[in-house]
């Protein structure tokens, strides 16, 4: 499956929830959120079912986020269901690592392959600061339980301002190191004025060589993260969503003033 210059698209993002038990500053503003319907939100047949097609036609990667998909009821029962979609290489998660202790093996017992979890700081006043009501110590016992699991490799993401030469990216970069654990570095955004670049361990941000669609939990298919463009795939049907996402997609991401990072996935 190739778009209009000829970027091979074989990786899906999919947004379970609008939800999340963190209210991190760079991510929701501290007055709280208007939360979708919960009879918008797409049930779990429809997310198998579209994976199942988009797999069809090319998608080898699959990643699950939110919000935090852990606060989604029951998320381990979906991700059994596209663990069992055949060409699926990758499948992963996005977790701000809060709920893993419980989950963890659960979600490997499914057929998840790996999670990346988030963390700016191992600080514990400058983490709580950041997620306004997080306890670090619950991450760090993610972290361990994902270790224990065998969802490998662990790789965290590590939001940063201006270098991962700042003091907490620099002692975060030390954590990982001292428990084998990969690390991306990613700079802070903002959809609405279009600041993004390319992450520092990844390959996000780079758009001469994107090769992603997401799927947001309330059933929009984006092309681009940072653009305004969206295919309902519950009115269009699967495969017109998928085929009007592929030839829509920008050459380069611009600014984005209908999502946000907590109803996206980032």
């Amino acid at each position: 499956m190739f778009d209009r210059f000829n970027r091979k698209l074989n990786y899906l993002r999919i947004s379970v929830t609008d939800r999340c038990n963190l209210r991190c500053t760079y991510c929701m503003p501290e007055e709280g959120i208007k939360l979708f319907n919960h009879e918008d939100i797409l049930s779990f047949d429809d997310i198998a079912g579209f994976t199942k097609v988009v797999v069809s036609k090319g998608v080898t990667k699959v990643r699950i986020t939110g919000g935090e998909p852990l606060v989604r009821k029951g998320v381990t029962v979906l991700v059994s269901m596209i663990s069992k979609i055949k060409s699926i290489e990758d499948l992963s998660m996005t977790t701000n690592g809060t709920l893993l202790k419980s989950y963890a093996q659960e979600l490997r017992t499914a057929g998840l392959h790996r999670v990346n979890i988030s963390l700016d700081t191992i600080d514990p006043v400058k983490f709580r600061a950041v997620t306004r009501i997080g306890d670090l110590n619950d991450v760090l016992e993610g972290i361990k339980a994902a270790k224990e699991a065998g969802l490998l490799p662990v790789k965290i993401n590590c939001v940063i301002k201006d270098s991962k030469e700042e003091k907490d990216a620099k002692a975060v970069t030390r954590f990982c190191e001292d428990n084998d654990l990969e690390i991306r570095y990613i700079h802070q955004m903002d959809l609405v004025r279009g600041h993004f670049s390319e992450v520092d361990g990844g390959t996000g941000g780079n758009c001469a060589l994107c090769n992603r669609l997401r799927l947001t939990s309330n059933g929009k298919l984006r092309p681009c993260l940072f653009s305004n463009i969206e295919f309902d795939i519950r009115k269009l049907g699967f495969k017109k969503a998928i085929q009007l996402a592929t030839e829509s997609k920008p050459e380069c991401g611009t600014k984005n003033e209908t999502g946000a990072f907590y109803n996206i996935g980032g």
